[in-house]
Parts: C-alpha cells; sequence; structure tokens
C-alpha cells in the first residue's frame, strides 16, 4: 500500500498556514519586500516519477541562496576534487554574509553556501564559461524541466544595487588571490543567479537528481555518487546557515534555504521537497518552511523505508 503523501501534504499545509505568521519578508532586498507574506507552497517530487503539491505550489519566486546549490554542482562537475582547493566544507557559524572569518581565515571561505564561498564558486564558473549566466540558466533549465528560464531584471537590479557587502566579500577574496576574474563580472553574475524565479513544484524537480544517487530520472547522471554524497553533506552541515544546527534538530535532512523564502530538502532514496513561505526567522530562513518541513520529516520517519 502506497503511503499517502498528498494527504500529508494537504494536511501539513492546512495546519502551518493557519498559525500566526512569524518573522518578516526580507527587505534590504527592496524587489523582494513587496512580496505577500501569505503565500505558501509545497512541492514533493518522488524518485519513482510521482509529484505532489499543497497551496502556492506554482508560484514563481524568487530563489536567491537556492541557487548556489546548483552553481555548486556545476562547479564540482567541471572542477572535481580540485573545487575544494577554492572553498571549505566546514560550518560557518556565522551570518552568510559575514567578513569575520575570512578576516582569520586568510581567505579562504568556509564553505559554498556563506556569500564568501558561492562567490568564489561563481568566480570558479566565469573562469570556465565564455557566458556564465547563459550556462546558469540552461543548467537549471534542463534539471527543473522548465523550457525557459529567466532573470527577473528588476530584482537583479535590486540586487546590484544593494550588493556592496558582497562587493566587499569579492574584493577581500581578491586581495588574497583567491579570484582571478574580475569582480564586478563575477558579482554582476553572482547577483543575477540569485534573480532567477521558479516554483517549488520546478525547485523540486531541480533537485530530484540529489535523492536519486546523482541521477535525473531519465538515467542521465548529474553528479558522482561521491559527488552526490558530498553535496547532500554540506547541505546537511551549511545549508541554512548559523541557523544550520537547530534545523538538523528539528528536520535531520539535507537542505539549502534562500532569503526569498523558499527551502529545499532532499530525502535521499526517495524525493525532494520544496517548500516556500517569505516571512523568514532572525536568522534569514523561511521560519513556515521549516516548520512544515519538521511536520513532514516527523511523520515520514515513521513510514518503514521512507527515512
Amino acid at each position: 500500500m502506497s503511503f499517502a503523501y498528498q494527504s500529508l501534504l494537504d494536511r501539513v499545509h492546512a495546519e502551518v498556514a493557519a498559525r500566526p505568521v512569524r518573522g518578516k519578508v526580507a527587505d534590504y532586498i527592496p524587489a523582494l519586500a513587496r512580496i505577500d507574506a501569505s503565500r505558501f507552497g509545497m512541492a514533493l517530487a518522488l524518485v519513482d516519477g510521482r509529484s505532489f503539491v499543497a497551496g502556492d505550489a506554482t508560484e514563481p519566486f524568487s530563489i536567491q541562496s537556492m541557487s548556489k546549490l546548483f552553481t555548486l554542482v556545476m562547479a564540482q562537475r567541471l572542477y572535481g576534487d580540485e573545487l575544494w582547493q577554492r572553498v571549505g566544507r566546514e560550518p560557518s557559524g556565522t551570518a552568510f554574509n559575514s567578513l569575520v572569518q575570512l578576516e582569520h581565515e586568510d581567505g579562504f571561505p568556509r564553505n559554498p553556501f556563506i556569500n564568501a564561498g558561492a562567490l568564489a564558486v561563481t568566480n570558479a564558473l566565469v573562469s570556465r564559461y565564455a557566458q556564465p549566466e547563459r550556462a546558469i540558466l540552461d543548467f537549471m533549465a534542463g534539471l527543473s524541466g522548465r523550457k525557459k528560464i529567466f532573470i527577473d531584471e528588476e530584482v537583479a537590479r535590486s540586487e546590484e544595487q544593494h550588493g556592496d557587502r558582497n562587493r566587499a566579500i569579492a574584493y577581500f577574496l581578491k586581495a588574497h588571490n583567491r579570484f582571478e576574474n574580475d569582480v564586478a563580472e563575477v558579482t554582476r553574475t553572482y547577483f543575477r543567479q540569485c534573480a532567477i524565479p521558479l516554483t517549488c513544484q520546478e525547485l523540486a524537480q531541480a533537485a530530484l537528481f540529489l535523492a536519486n544517487n546523482g541521477c535525473a530520472l531519465d538515467g542521465t547522471r548529474i553528479l558522482s555518487p561521491a559527488q552526490t554524497r558530498q553535496t547532500l553533506a554540506v547541505m546537511l552541515t551549511c545549508g541554512l546557515y548559523d541557523g544550520v544546527g537547530d534545523f538538523v534538530f528539528r528536520v535531520g535532512l539535507p537542505a539549502k534555504s534562500g532569503v526569498g523564502g523558499g527551502i529545499i530538502a532532499i530525502l535521499p532514496g526517495v524525493g525532494s521537497l520544496c517548500v516556500w513561505s517569505p516571512p523568514l526567522d532572525a536568522r534569514g530562513n523561511s521560519a513556515k518552511a521549516i516548520e512544515a518541513l519538521e511536520l513532514i520529516a516527523g511523520e515520514l520517519a515513521v513510514v518503514p523505508g521512507v527515512l
């Protein structure tokens, strides 16, 4: 007898949607500040090809730092183990846009999901692609099943206009000889990769290969089994910044968040789950998405063979 995934999503969505709103929508990027705080969607894609949605799962939203997961995968495909000479794989324990550790650690980013590490990864892509932005869009289009992916120009302009701290991080990396490309080119690519709008349904589909030992459903290998395991490990330990310890304690799944309010979580061998709710907690992670994932993980854990 198959597990009633749709019923689970519907029940969790109804319960969490009824709870009071906690946190606030990201406002340091003005284009994101106007997002309706009541939006709430969930999508689950399974390795057997089935998919389930609830709420605003087909409403596009700005993926923001969720893009770091996909650029990391692209860089792993290009560089293999050499990538880890550019960026570490340790939890940071500090805010995602902190400069403090770079000062003490010779400009070596702790992991690819803090902004310093993500900029190092984007720099690596700029070194290999003549048109890195197009390469990122094409890669994500292929994974998500969406024929054409675009960049929200309003969000991108907003990112650019309020991106001085990220430029400072990039210049710090360059000052420590960890950046071989022009800072303006790399930061522009980074700002624009964060400004891609996708839906929960598309993001769950895009990340599904991580639940399937590195293979897309059509059999295309995206990452090797070893690289898949490494990616899931970094997600588990670093995917929610300085809030990752509490998240792992409550939810226990590899995940990656973004200040647009989305979180991708992976159920290895089962599927991928994307939850979106714009209001963020003090650490920049979606408060209701975490609540929903905690409930879902708690129910799935009692099903034999699921977790």
